[in-house]
């Protein structure tokens, strides 16, 4: 069966298309991702911006002609953060859905889930729960349990890079005493929403979307991005401060030129970096594995065993 998952999130319009075989075999077709900023000004606004509005839409554009050339049977799509949080955010569902895509705004607890069911997939059991953790634009999920079995903790914070950035990077580029105050910001919602017994009983740390794989590329030097070689990676909370320093330094347009880094993803990855050393401190490790699979591959998952 070939299906599809678009991910509509508060800093871009993500797409997969893949074929799954009945014994859960997922091959993936077409993977595309473009930086939209929905969730742009919704933090201070309370609704999405025309223009944001706007960009996504001309992406579906591309991606409708996407999955009728490759012959789609079904596509699902996820709005999460910025449409949640919108007073308008209903009027946007309902105009993707006019597209053809079966497209729902889900709870964050629900966007967890489908995050940690994409990044556990086809992985072995391990001894002790891992943990997912999925940095957006307008929320960071954090996701506790054992490969194979639903998720037995699950929490959506209001913390994300174009959040975040919005409230405290003012300046470019940003200014020490801004970006201590993101810090401090994640700590106290990161803090408040992860219980202690539950990161003292986590083994390995799972990082998915557009921060930990942009890191990735950037400490292997990618001229051109690569999947394949960031999928698995294992980062250390020394070099996501270590970049977070260097990129701390430069202004946004000499963060459009470092290698590794996709010239859209500059003006949130500072904030982004920040707030990855921030959680990997709440769980107590010095590392995390880098993955590839997430909530798209959930979503793909949850279509095609009837969950979605």
């Amino acid at each position: 069966m070939r299906l599809a998952a678009v991910d509509l999130g508060s800093n871009s319009t993500r797409l997969l298309i893949a074929d799954i075989d009945d014994d859960g075999t997922l091959t993936e077709i077409v993977h595309r991702a473009t930086v939209t900023r929905l969730g742009h000004g919704v933090d201070r606004t309370g609704r999405l911006d025309d223009a944001a509005v706007t960009r996504v839409l001309d992406e579906l554009e591309v991606v409708r002609g996407l999955l009728d050339e490759h012959g789609v049977q079904r596509t699902v799509g996820v709005l999460t953060s910025a449409v949640r949080d919108a007073e308008n955010g209903a009027d946007l569902t309902d105009r993707v859905r006019a597209t053809g895509i079966d497209a729902r705004t889900i709870a964050g607890e629900r966007e967890a889930a489908l995050s940690f069911l994409g990044a556990t997939s086809g992985r072995s059991a391990e001894e002790r729960p891992v943990a997912v953790i999925d940095i957006g634009g307008g929320s960071t999920e954090m996701i506790v349990g054992r490969v194979g079995h639903e998720p037995d903790f699950a929490v959506s914070t209001q913390a994300g890079v174009v959040r975040q950035g919005e409230r405290h990077l003012h300046h470019d580029p940003p200014e020490t005493d801004e970006l201590h105050a993101l810090a401090e910001d994640g700590r106290a919602i990161v803090a408040g929403a992860l219980p202690a017994d539950v990161r003292g009983r986590v083994g390995t740390v799972i990082a998915v979307a557009g921060t930990p794989t942009s890191c990735a590329a950037m400490l292997l030097e990618l001229d051109a991005y690569d999947p394949a070689s960031t999928h698995g990676y294992r980062l250390t909370l020394a070099e996501v401060d270590e970049l977070t320093a260097r990129l701390a330094q430069m202004t946004d347009e000499e963060r459009r030129g470092v290698r590794g880094l996709h010239p859209d993803r500059a003006p949130t990855i500072v904030a982004g970096c920040v707030l990855l050393s921030v959680v990997l401190r709440a769980f107590g490790v010095d590392e995390c594995e880098v993955s590839e699979h997430d909530i798209l591959r959930g979503a793909i998952i949850a279509a095609a065993t009837g969950r979605f």
